[in-house]
């Protein structure tokens, strides 16, 4: 018998760009972007949040405007109460609101022929950028917190940051957004003792 070799996607495979998890890696690398350490509090620049979609598979250059980055730093805002659930069923029941608030019925598309079918929550394939992010990423978040059981991810410990994280794999619970932070924040407190 002859065996055919595992084929793997490339990475501009639409299925790989679009799958639950590059969602949801695309939804915490927004949130972080959009909520980030801006002194006034205001959305970053849109080329800034432009560079995070097309990191993330958006292809050609996406037309944001300020309106629409102040749209998607909204619903980023709303997004983080997913991560910062201290329970599963805090993140399900956070989900199910912004669900229940901000999402259309489930609908397929194609956008015209131009991708393979897939499900939306959003109004229309041309609505605003803050409906889409929204609810494409509760889509996937969703779909998560079903597979998994378990919360999508959490918020850093690190007092100095205030970036979103994803849960992945099995083992202890994670608290920080990267191990720069775990080490700074060891470090810090390995000061504080010997002092």
């Amino acid at each position: 018998m002859r065996y055919i070799g595992r084929v793997l996607p490339t990475p501009d495979d639409w299925s790989t760009r679009h799958s639950v998890q590059a969602t949801v890696q695309r939804t915490g690398a927004l949130i972080n972007v959009l909520t980030g350490d801006a002194p006034d509090g205001t959305a970053p620049a849109p080329a800034a949040v432009a560079e995070v979609l097309r990191a993330h598979g958006e292809t050609g250059p996406p037309a944001l405007s300020t309106e629409d980055v102040s749209e998607m730093r909204n619903a980023a805002l709303l997004l983080r109460e997913v991560f910062a659930a201290a329970h599963v069923d805090d993140a399900a029941a956070a989900l199910n609101r912004l669900l229940l608030e901000h999402a259309g019925p489930v609908r397929l598309t194609s956008h015209g022929g131009s991708t393979p079918w897939h499900p939306h929550l959003d109004r229309a394939d041309d609505g605003p950028w803050g409906e889409w992010f929204l609810t494409s990423s509760c889509l996937a978040l969703t779909v998560l917190v079903w597979d998994r059981q378990r919360r999508p991810g959490g918020l850093c410990a690190s007092p100095s940051c205030r970036n979103v994280f994803l849960a992945q794999g099995s083992g202890p619970e994670r608290r920080y957004c990267s191990r720069r932070c775990a080490t700074r924040e060891r470090v810090a407190a390995h000061r504080r003792y010997h002092r």
